[in-house]
This record gives structure tokens, sequence and C-alpha cells, in this order.
């Protein structure tokens, strides 16, 4: 999970408090940052291995529509966020299941999710052979579109590979790309909106079960509450660590126009959608399309 630095720590804190109030301290929440239990990319195995009970899950394979629709270019309005994710979390519920898995919490992950570069970028859709780093296929995708390339870096090597060179530009979320102080090599942000991203932290589904049913109320209850007590915390902090890069005069902050936006998120919007089909089935991948439609500004 994330740093003890990072705002959703308290966010964690929180749930954890909320747990323990809501069970009469029959069940409880213990935390363990900075992926001290388990590394980034291993969600799935931690929970079916027993490593932990709850944890982020990245777009793994095993997971194949929440593997192409956790990060998917749209652009949604954020009034209603909690309730988005919440539907979202419903439509992967099924495929969770199957692995064994049951969602619990959302990360308010459409807030932050952005592009680095170390020299100004005069069109995001013009990237001229740069190397960027990417986070997943669909990333992949959207550098290839616009001329870049795209190289996978861990995030553990992310501040190595900025301050060597090996990358030109670097998407990654406001918050850890904050946390990990990495304004101080690759300073020009441009903010662009051109995702709904949704990761979940999900639970193994065989421990969940083993709950009481006032157990299990009291624990999704506990994550809605958390859900909706953290937004605007975390999305303060996030302006904030924008704010605070641009006026120590080391980084610089750019947003695109409307058009800019709507013009790349339509480049990348029919290859992304072949796969949803695919991934997905017809029926999950139009209910998910439906329910972005339904959040659109």
């Amino acid at each position: 999970m994330s740093t003890s630095s990072d705002i959703r720590y308290q966010g964690f804190r929180h749930f954890a408090e909320q747990v323990t109030e809501r069970t009469g301290g029959s069940v409880t929440v213990e935390i363990f940052p900075s992926a001290t239990l388990h590394g980034w990319s291993e969600g799935v195995d931690a929970l079916q291995g027993g490593v932990s009970d709850i944890s982020w899950i990245n777009a793994d394979n095993r997971l194949p529509c929440y593997a192409v629709t956790s990060l998917y270019p749209a652009e949604v309005s954020l009034e209603r966020q909690t309730e988005l994710d919440a539907a979202y979390a419903e439509l992967i519920r099924a495929e969770a299941a199957e692995m064994n898995l049951v969602p619990l919490i959302n990360s308010n992950y459409s807030y932050d999710q952005e592009w680095w570069f170390e020299e100004p970028v005069d069109d995001l859709g013009n990237l001229d052979g740069q190397l960027v780093r990417s986070i997943g296929p669909l990333v992949s995708l959207m550098i290839e579109t616009w001329g870049g390339e795209p190289v996978f870096v861990a995030p553990r090597e992310v501040f190595q590979s900025a301050e060597r060179g090996v990358v030109d530009g670097i998407n990654m979320g406001v918050a850890t790309y904050s946390s990990w102080q990495l304004w101080t090599v690759m300073p020009v942000m441009v903010n662009a909106n051109l995702f709904y991203g949704n990761i979940q932290y999900m639970m193994n589904k065989s421990v969940f079960d083993g709950l009481t049913a006032d157990e299990q109320t009291a624990l999704t209850e506990a994550a809605a509450a958390t859900e909706a007590w953290l937004q605007p915390l975390y999305e303060a902090w996030v302006d904030e660590q924008v704010g605070n890069a641009v006026m120590s005069g080391g980084g610089s902050a750019v947003s695109i126009s409307d058009d800019k936006r709507a013009e790349l998120i339509s480049s990348v919007a029919d290859t992304w959608n072949e796969t949803i089909d695919e991934a997905c089935g017809a029926d999950l991948a139009e209910a998910f399309r439906d329910l972005l439609e339904d959040h659109a500004p």
C-alpha cells in the first residue's frame, strides 16, 4: 500500500479505526505501509497465498475485465465519485469471486493519474519518440499512438530511471509522484485528466465469508465511510502537492484544453473498447461504458 507520508495512509488508519469501532473489536485491521508485506504487483498472489487478507490489486491478467477497465480513457465528473466507484466495484465483483476475492475499498484514482516530463511538451499528442514510463497496456497504447515509446519501470526504480535519463517522461499518480519527491527530477507536469481510474483493494473471499453477517456489514460500511471521509482530504492534498512544487520554483503544471482532451481520448478509445469487449464480454463491457456515460461531465 501507500507510504506513511501519503494522505492515503491516513485513510487506511481511519478505515482500521472504523472497523474496530463498528465490530466492537471483534475484527481488527493491521496496516503494513510501503509494500512491507509484498511487492506492488503481487496482490492476487498475496491474498490467495495468505500473505495478507486485504491488498491493492493491480491490473492482473487473472482478472481480465478488471485489468482493462480499472484505467479507461474517459473524462468523468467527480461530483459523485464514491457512487461511481461503488458501481464499478459491483460490475467486477463476479470476476473477483472466481479468483476467491471480494472488492472492499476503492482508491480515489481518477483525480491524480497524470504525466511529467523533464522539459516542456508542446503537444502531448506528439511525443516525437520520447521514452515514457508506462503503468500498463492502456498507457502504452496512448504513448505509442502519440508517437512515443512506452517503457515499463517498476515503482521502486522510477526515481533512478528519471534521474539517469532512462525515461524522458512519466505516467503516474500525483500522490505517489509527490510522496517519492519526483518533482526534483522531472518537474514539468501535464494536467490532462484523460482517465477514469479505479484501483481496488480486495479481500480474500474465504476470509470475508468466514466473518459473521454483522462483521461483513461492518467491514463494508467502514470501507464506504472511509471513501467518503478521505475524498476531500485526498483531493486537497494532491492539489497542495502540485501547488507546492510550482510555488517552490522547481516545477510547473500546465492543463490541456477541453478540445485537446477530447481529441486525445478519441485517438485511443476505439481500440481500447475492442480490448474491453474481448476481456469483459459484450454485456459487461456495455454496462461499464453506460456507467461512465452516466458520470460524464
